[in-house]
């Protein structure tokens, strides 16, 4: 273990807070260490793995497709990238839309910041200024790329990456006068998380959302939902928003992580929508020569993404996140201690909130961190998410009796903190 730590610190950059821990294989819901020590595995990549480690139908997948064709270029008709954003459209969005696939979340925030751009040319202010303001939020995470850090609501993302990239401005999660009070004549969209991940598992309300179409409607905005790590079954519907106003349509969504499965890929769709008083359809603002990538939707990739979106559908995952949601809650209900605050999220995307007044905090951790490094020397892996929130995101195909073991050794740790 020091040789590695060595070798990390000798050539790899520091931008990470890195754990002791070794991962040397995954089955299923738990992850071995190189010392031979087993996990039961709940915080997945961040919640990538979204079906499990080395599911079978994934590594079979990507086994036969490298043995194919591992990469084309962008410039030919790639079948399996086809068959993906067909699945995605219809069977997950179930809206009119097209996609666009990238590598990761941030490209495909990315993404949808230039959707925003152009619509906002195509569609200027009354004085003829191109609209190019995009309002986000608070706590807010949408990557660490120049635009995205800048979309970001967290001053610590931002620090020392000054001048920014013109254009944020940024309100208050769930509150709606913040958000009429942000818009200006140059406003061309509103992007945000249905639920807030890194920013401590904060959910929209679905007063919140309806308010927000009805402020892109009346203003001729676009609305984005940033589902990178909501997106795919996690929080019991095939679309996170669906699970808090299910009838709004909004006009870009982003994705990545549960969505390769642990294989890099990203991807954002865009509404087939006519923009009002118009002809144009928003999906059709980036057409050929406005946006690219050389890796984004190859062969290999798309066909790790079809595996685990077709294991999802199948599998009937959804239903399987909502019912283990149902178990966590029915045991936290009776947990009475006095670090432990409250229980947020929907689905297999869960916030474990805490009062860190009440705990015993090594000096330099946090709330969070203390309870995720006990909680990891009795075998479990979970996230912080925050100073004072543990994120649980197992697999979406987690069994029951996985969840109580984890439930039991969470209780155990939380009594104890």
């Amino acid at each position: 273990m020091n040789h590695i730590a060595e070798t990390f610190a000798q050539y790899v950059l520091p931008t990470y807070g890195r754990f002791p821990l070794i991962p040397e294989k995954g089955k299923g819901s738990y992850l071995w260490d190189s010392e031979g020590n087993k996990y039961l595995d709940f915080c997945t990549g961040i919640a990538v793995c979204s079906i499990g480690h080395c599911h079978p139908r994934q590594v079979e997948a990507i086994q036969k497709q490298a043995a194919s064709l591992l990469h084309c270029s962008n410039l030919y008709q790639i079948p399996q990238q086809a068959e993906l954003a067909k699945v995605i459209v219809e069977d997950f969005v179930k809206l009119p839309g097209k996609i666009f696939f990238s590598n990761s979340g941030a490209e495909s925030n990315e993404g949808l910041i230039k959707l925003a751009r152009r619509f906002g040319n195509a569609f200027p202010a009354k004085d003829g200024s191109p609209r190019h303001e995009i309002i986000t939020f608070g706590k807010s995470f949408h990557g660490r790329t120049m635009a995205t850090l800048t979309a970001t609501g967290q001053e610590a993302i931002q620090e020392n990456f000054s001048p920014l990239v013109p254009g944020a401005k940024y309100a208050i999660y769930n509150d709606f006068e913040s958000v009429e009070k942000a818009i200006t004549p140059h406003t061309a969209a509103i992007m945000l998380e249905p639920i807030q991940g890194e920013g401590g598992i904060f959910a929209a309300t679905p007063e919140f959302l309806r308010g927000l179409k009805t402020l892109c409607d009346k203003h001729n905005l676009l609305l984005f939902f940033d589902e990178i790590q909501a997106g795919f079954g996690r929080t019991g519907e095939t679309m996170a928003w669906r699970s808090i106003a299910p009838e709004i349509e909004p006009d870009g969504i982003s994705w990545a992580k549960g969505l390769g499965g642990g294989f890099p890929i990203g991807a954002f769709w865009s509404s087939d929508r006519k923009v009002a008083g118009s002809d144009v359809s928003i999906s059709s603002l980036l057409g050929p020569k406005s946006h690219g990538t050389t890796y984004g939707g190859n062969p290999l990739a798309s066909a790790a993404a079809l595996a685990v979106l077709y294991e999802i559908k199948d599998a009937e995952l959804c239903k399987n996140a909502t019912q283990r949601e149902a178990q966590i809650r029915t045991e936290v209900a009776g947990w009475v201690m006095p670090c432990f605050k409250e229980l947020r999220g929907k689905g297999l995307m869960l916030g474990f909130g805490l009062h860190a007044d009440q705990m015993n905090i090594p000096e330099g951790s946090t709330a969070a961190l203390h309870v995720v490094n006990t909680l990891m020397s009795k075998g479990i892996l979970t996230v912080p998410a925050g100073a004072e929130t543990v994120r649980w995101l197992p697999p979406l195909n987690v069994s029951e009796d996985e969840v109580f073991e984890a439930l039991q050794t969470m209780k155990e740790v939380l009594q104890n903190a």
